[in-house]
């Protein structure tokens, strides 16, 4: 059944993977290695074997035309590749930002550019290189206190971005990622992300509590850099937060004030309750009334100062849980701190 759905054409690379097929040569050549499956005379693993293709890796399609993923051969760090016009103001922020007088800064939360290099298929593009990063908030946040190392992230970098002139301008969830390696000591498969590297069992993870992450900010496609004596405005109603107020294709707009509408919106959708004073002046509609990144930063640090320090490692709860889900996610909270109390005394 399998061998005749594959002959009938159900596995075969799609259009835009045929794309990244024809660049393996060159990839492999920078030190580069694509999934099996984006190989030269890449054979379905499945065929032959009665086993089924859902079950294989190399079955796995990639979720985006324009990224993959790929190991750096000389230390086998995963990667993403990124498809970008060559010469294009992302490729010019992302350089600035990467640079290495800027890039050894703890407070730059922007991704880096490992490598920028010529497209075989489309000469006016280009192939850029960055570390694999996860989606932020996957697996979920667990504990106050990463949320507030989130927050505390997030406003730090905005702040760093801002202070060197770059202005997002779409800094929404799905452009803030973090490096989950920490979380995932034994890996995971970079397309299928809660699943093992062979994609055969589900990945465990630790604690973000326990196990530090750093979130960054990635695609710089709309973004803007700006001279110290240059105007700071704009115009345009691009990105992914239709809800900023001030977007406009006609009359401009402080793009510095825009990014810290966004961010306070990725609060809000994540995680409000102690956080309402911020977001609320992250999100005033008046954009010269919202507090700078560097003003925000003592927002939140005069927040954490009034919250007992021992609430932070108690659970985020979820303002769609239940009261019975309430109740019994509370009772493993608690089970979950003795246990960490108790190994600490134990130590």
């Amino acid at each position: 059944m399998y061998a005749q759905w594959t002959k009938e054409g159900d596995w075969d690379l799609l259009p835009s993977e045929r794309a990244w097929s024809d660049r393996q040569s060159l990839l492999e050549e920078r030190g580069y290695i694509l999934r099996q499956r984006y190989r030269t005379g890449w054979r379905p693993s499945w065929l032959g074997h009665n086993r089924d293709p859902f079950s294989c890796e190399d079955s796995i399609i990639s979720r985006h035309d324009h990224v993959i993923d790929a190991t750096r051969r000389k230390d086998n760090l995963l990667v993403s590749i990124k498809v970008v016009k060559d010469a294009s103001n992302e490729v010019k922020i992302a350089r600035l930002v990467s640079s290495p007088q800027v890039v050894r800064n703890p407070a730059n939360h922007c991704v880096s550019v490992l490598d920028i290099l010529p497209d075989p298929v489309f000469p006016d593009k280009a192939l850029m290189v960055m570390p694999y990063l996860r989606p932020f908030n996957d697996p979920p946040f667990n504990a106050i206190g990463e949320a507030v190392e989130f927050v505390k992230q997030t406003l730090e970098g905005l702040h760093f971005m801002h202070s060197i002139r770059v202005a997002h301008r779409d800094c929404a969830a799905a452009n803030i990622m973090m490096d989950g390696r920490p979380l995932y000591p034994q890996g995971h498969h970079p397309v299928e992300i809660n699943r093992t590297p062979d994609f055969l069992h589900e990945a465990p993870h630790l604690s973000r509590l326990d196990h530090p992450v750093k979130y960054y900010f990635i695609d710089f496609g709309i973004s803007s850099v700006f001279g110290e004596r240059d105007p700071p405005y704009v115009l345009g109603t691009k990105g992914r937060d239709k809800d900023p107020p001030e977007l406009s294709d006609h009359t401009p707009y402080n793009p510095f004030m825009l990014d810290i509408y966004i961010l306070g919106h990725v609060y809000q959708e994540e995680f409000i309750d102690f956080l309402e004073p911020l977001v609320t002046a992250m999100m005033h509609i008046q954009p010269e009334r919202r507090p700078t990144a560097e003003d925000a930063i003592l927002m939140l640090h005069n927040i954490i100062s009034s919250v007992d320090t021992t609430l932070l490692r108690w659970r985020l709860r979820s303002r769609s849980e239940s009261a019975p889900e309430r109740v019994v996610y509370d009772t493993v909270a608690v089970a979950r701190e003795g246990m960490y109390h108790l190994r600490r005394l134990v130590r």
